[in-house]
């Protein structure tokens, strides 16, 4: 895992709250306008994650059908890239 250093930040007041402009970290992880980030503080220390949205099946898809599909898309990934530079 890659280490942001050097990154000092002064905290500020907005509004009732306190916060601190993060915008180079969030961007380390992704982290889009929208996004939903999990925090953890754990003794003196934050963790900002990206939370992953949850992905609801359609009816009658069942989990497996992501895991033949992944499964065939690594088999056939020489060929489908192929495929996708002719």
């Amino acid at each position: 895992m890659e280490m942001v250093k050097d990154m000092e930040r002064k905290v500020i007041k907005t509004g009732n709250s306190l916060g601190a402009n993060m915008t180079d970290a969030l961007k380390k992880i992704g982290a889009e306008k929208g996004d939903t980030l999990s925090i953890e503080v754990i003794d003196h220390e934050i963790r900002i994650t990206k939370k992953q949205p949850k992905i609801e099946l359609p009816q009658g898809v069942s989990e497996d059908f992501f895991k033949v599909l992944e499964s065939t898309a690594d088999y056939y990934d020489k060929t489908l890239k192929g495929l996708k530079d002719r």
